[in-house]
């Protein structure tokens, strides 16, 4: 899932830069993939649809959701 969280990630509102970070943060990708445990991206997610929720673009999001094929998603075990 690192390409389309990716791109999930573009469509939430209100990205601000603070220090060398993110808020909302970064999804996790790339390097930081394969040294996250799946509890923490699985947090991660959830932040990133909370945040969605709170600052009006649930909608655009649960819909990038929804057109993930079946193997764009990461499944535990994976």
């Amino acid at each position: 899932m690192p390409q389309p969280w990716s791109v999930l990630w573009e469509l939430l509102p209100n990205r601000t830069r603070v220090g060398a970070g993110w808020q909302p943060p970064l999804p996790l990708i790339l390097g930081a993939w394969d040294d996250t445990p799946n509890m923490l991206k699985m947090l991660r997610l959830a932040e990133h649809i909370e945040w969605a929720a709170k600052h009006g673009a649930l909608e655009p999001v649960a819909r990038a959701l929804r057109d993930l094929r079946e193997d764009e998603w990461f499944h535990i075990g994976d």
